[in-house]
């Protein structure tokens, strides 16, 4: 009798570990479960449009010695910032360190042409000038000059080298501990927040 009793006993942990296995295994494959890339490519152009309004901010106040609102938006992002991160993920993130120089010159005359049509855009829908470079050493028209488009080769070799493997490797560990389900919902809403703080934007400059 103890031997058979024994015997279900093990059979029943048998059981109870089989079940866990299977949980946990349930688990990791939610887990596992990572965002479609477009949702990930908004993340990215949340998170640099949000640090590009921070150092914007940061350079006004050391200039002026004042806060002063930067940026387009109501909320605090800069999405020229966004959009350029995006730009370098999509289309330059296999120049590394061995393409520096190519990846130099790329940015360079991508980001110098971007910004100007940004330049333009922005002063032809709402009159108004969000930089100028006038007084800048061979610039165009004061939307581009030789400086910033240095600058810009400069930018893209750092956050194709450092910045955006530093942020993707964080952003994931992130995201591997939020629910996908709750992932979906939360950029969802964060979406629709941004495409209204746009209209809403839009609507104040049109009316000024």
């Amino acid at each position: 009798m103890n031997e058979l009793n024994t015997g279900s006993g093990n059979e029943s942990i048998t059981v109870e570990k089989n079940i866990k296995n299977v949980q946990s295994e349930k688990i990791t494959k939610v887990n596992k479960k990572r965002l479609p890339r477009i949702y990930l490519y908004f993340i990215y152009f949340l998170v640099f449009s949000i640090i590009g309004w921070l150092l914007e901010t940061a350079f006004s106040f050391y200039s002026l010695g004042h806060f002063t609102k930067r940026g387009f938006l109501y909320g605090p992002l800069c999405p020229i910032y966004g959009w350029g991160a995006i730009i370098l993920i999509m289309f330059f993130s296999t120049y590394k360190r061995k393409h520096n120089f190519k990846l130099f010159i790329y940015a360079a005359i991508v980001f110098s042409i971007f910004e100007y049509l940004v330049s333009f855009g922005m002063e032809a829908l709402f009159s108004l000038k969000w930089w100028d470079y006038t007084k800048e050493y061979l610039n165009l028209n004061g939307r581009v000059s030789i400086f910033y488009s240095f600058a810009w080769g400069i930018i893209a070799i750092l956050f194709i080298n450092f910045v955006y493997p530093f942020f993707k490797k964080k952003i994931n560990i992130v995201l591997s501990k939020i629910p996908y389900k709750v992932q979906i919902i939360a950029t969802n809403v964060l979406l629709i927040a941004l495409i209204a703080d746009t209209v809403l934007s839009s609507v104040k400059y049109l009316l000024q």
